[in-house]
C-alpha cells in the first residue's frame, strides 16, 4: 500500500491549538508560522500546557492574513498577524535554550493573562533569531518548537494505540485518543505501526525530511484538548509497550533538508527500515 501525506498541521503559538492546511511552505525551521509565536511567565521561560492546561482551549486558525485564537469555553477571541516587526526585545528562555523574543502589545498579552488566570506575555521569534537544534543528532536551527522543526507520525501508531487503549482496563477504553493530543506536523498514511521508528531519510512529494531522533513524550498527550482535562491515558497504555531507556517514544523528530512545499496526498518514497537502538 502506498504510503501518503494524510494531514499536514501548523500550530502558530507553542502549546496552543492548531490547524490543518492542504499545503505547507517548508522554512529553514519548521513549516511557514508554526510556532513562532509563545507564552512566557514574569521570568521569561516559556509556559506550555504542563504547567497550565487551559492553554488545551485556546485554538488557532487562519483569518484575515494572519490567525485568530478562540477561547472555546466562552467564545471569546483575539486576531493576530503571522508576524511582528516592532515591538519590545527581550531575551527568553525556552528549556535551556535563551532566544531573543519581540513582545506583542500590552493588550494582546493582558487578553491571554485572562483566559489562563495567570500572569503571561506573548512574545515572538523574528527571523534574526537564531536557535539551534541539538548537535548531537542533527544541524540546523528551529522555532520555538521543543526540540526540532518537524514532527513526523503515521495513522498507523495512533490506530495501534486506539486498539490497545480499547482491548485494556482503563477507564478510557471506550474513548479514542485523537491525533490532535500529539501535535504532528505531518501525518502519514498506509503502512504499519511505528514505521516512522526505522526511517532515516525519507521523500515527500518533491521534499526531503532527515527523521533524526525519536520524540519523547511528557504528559501533554493526557489532555483533553476540547476541555483541558487530564486523565491517564494515553500514557499509560504506551508505557507498557514504547518505553525506552525511561522514556515513552512517539513519533519522529525531523529536519526538512530539501523542497520547498509539502502538500496533503503527496507520495512518501520507500523508506528504508532500521530499528530503534
Amino acid at each position: 500500500m502506498s504510503l501518503t501525506v494524510a494531514s499536514l498541521h501548523i500550530h502558530p503559538i507553542k502549546s496552543l491549538g492548531g490547524f490543518s492546511v492542504p499545503e505547507a511552505r517548508i522554512t529553514d525551521r519548521g513549516f511557514a508560522h508554526d510556532r513562532r509565536w509563545m507564552l512566557v511567565d514574569g521570568s521569561g521561560r516559556f509556559i506550555s500546557q504542563r504547567e497550565n492546561a487551559r492553554m488545551a482551549c485556546l485554538h488557532c486558525a487562519p483569518w484575515a492574513g494572519g490567525f485568530r485564537v478562540t477561547d472555546i469555553r466562552n467564545s471569546g477571541s483575539i486576531d493576530l498577524p503571522w508576524t511582528i516587526t516592532t515591538g519590545t526585545a527581550t531575551q527568553t528562555t525556552i528549556w535551556n535554550d535563551p532566544v531573543i523574543t519581540l513582545d506583542a502589545p500590552p493588550e494582546v498579552s493582558a487578553w491571554f493573562t485572562r483566559g489562563l488566570e495567570m500572569d503571561v506575555r506573548l512574545v515572538f521569534m523574528p527571523d534574526n533569531a537564531m536557535r539551534p537544534v541539538d548537535p548531537t543528532y542533527a544541524q540546523g536551527i528551529n522555532s520555538l518548537s521543543d526540540g526540532y522543526p518537524y514532527l513526523i507520525l503515521s495513522q498507523a501508531s495512533l490506530d495501534d494505540l486506539n486498539a490497545r487503549v480499547a482491548h485494556s482496563s482503563s477507564p478510557s477504553a471506550g474513548e479514542r485518543i485523537p491525533m490532535d493530543r500529539f501535535r504532528p506536523n505531518i501525518v502519514i498514511t498506509g503502512g504499519s505501526a511505528h514505521q516512522e521508528d526505522g526511517w532515516k531519510d525519507i521523500s515527500i512529494g518533491s521534499a526531503r525530511f532527515a527523521l533524526v531522533k525519536p520524540c519523547a513524550r511528557c504528559m501533554i498527550p493526557t489532555i483533553d484538548q476540547r476541555t483541558g482535562e487530564r486523565g491517564k491515558e494515553p500514557s499509560r497504555t504506551l508505557a507498557t509497550y514504547r518505553a525506552y531507556d525511561n522514556k515513552v517514544l512517539f513519533g519522529m523528530n525531523a529536519m526538512a533538508t530539501k523542497g520547498d512545499v509539502v502538500r496533503v496526498g503527496d507520495l512518501v518514497a520507500d523508506p528504508l527500515h532500521e530499528e530503534i537502538t
